[in-house]
């Protein structure tokens, strides 16, 4: 069994990325507890078999209470690249008003560190997006949480088809001298590597910065990582006792993130 500081809670259960991060937790012995959209228990798949899974709104801060006792820390993946302000999805309310709540969860409960998945400056990334992110950035600090931020890039699935630009930006951003500079932060990366850098980081006691970037997340990965996908992880409770790849876990038709209900929010 895990210790208590092994004890994760992921938010965006049924999502492209909090799923994956979910799995790289699982990969490294953490218990794992899934913060998944009311109503979209049915998105977890297979990968609910191996977590702890609760329905829960993160533009709800009522719902939240309570569901974060126990947990050494809280990553919180829930957001969204694309607004809808005619709806009333905004940046602000996607990507500032969950992850308020959320840090809000974890000091009314007891949580001593917060994960906060953002993203690095990038002329792809919508400037709107990237201000709501650093706003929750600030407010993690302001509300006196140990907080780690993950400027990620744009992650994809290994094996996918992406623009040629992205493709080359890729390749930029993992060649030596040329990466050491912004395209090292910038370059898209594979998801499973981005979650394994995440979770060991998240697990790691001797952190020793508050903001991570892409070199980071590389440098928590081995050479055989970096080239192919996670290590298998042994899963008892499946026919034959197979071992099965982490990531098979996951539904490849996931999105990125949540969308809030058709509903305004109270600030």
């Amino acid at each position: 069994m895990a210790g208590k500081d092994r004890h994760i809670l992921v938010t965006g259960g049924g999502t492209f990325l909090g799923d994956n991060i979910a799995a790289a937790l699982l990969a490294e012995g953490a218990q794992v507890t899934l913060l998944v959209r009311p109503g979209a228990e049915d998105k977890l798949g297979p990968l609910a078999q191996r977590v702890r899974w609760i329905a829960a709104d993160v533009w709800n801060p009522a719902s939240l209470r309570g569901r974060a006792r126990g947990h050494a820390s809280v990553i919180h993946t829930v957001g969204s690249m694309v607004a809808d302000p005619a709806q009333g999805s905004d940046h602000h309310r996607l990507n500032f008003l969950s992850a308020r709540n959320v840090a809000n969860m974890c000091v009314s409960d007891g949580v001593p560190h917060m994960v906060l998945m953002s993203s690095v400056r990038a002329p792809w990334v919508n400037g709107n997006y990237l201000r709501a992110k650093r706003e929750a950035e600030a407010y993690m600090a302001r509300v006196g949480l140990a907080s780690t931020v993950i400027r990620a890039p744009v992650a994809y699935m290994r094996g996918e088809r992406r623009h040629p630009f992205y493709v080359l930006m890729t390749i930029l951003g993992s060649t030596p001298v040329v990466s050491w500079f912004w395209f090292g932060r910038a370059a898209p990366m594979p998801v499973d590597m981005l979650a394994r850098g995440v979770a060991r980081i998240t697990l790691d006691k001797n952190r020793t910065k508050s903001i991570y970037y892409a070199p980071d997340l590389r440098k928590r990965n081995t050479a055989r990582e970096a080239r192919r996908a996670a290590p298998v992880l042994p899963n008892e409770s499946l026919p034959q006792q197979r071992q099965v790849h982490p990531f098979e876990l996951l539904d490849e038709d996931t999105p990125f993130g949540w969308l809030p209900p058709d509903t305004k929010d109270d600030k």
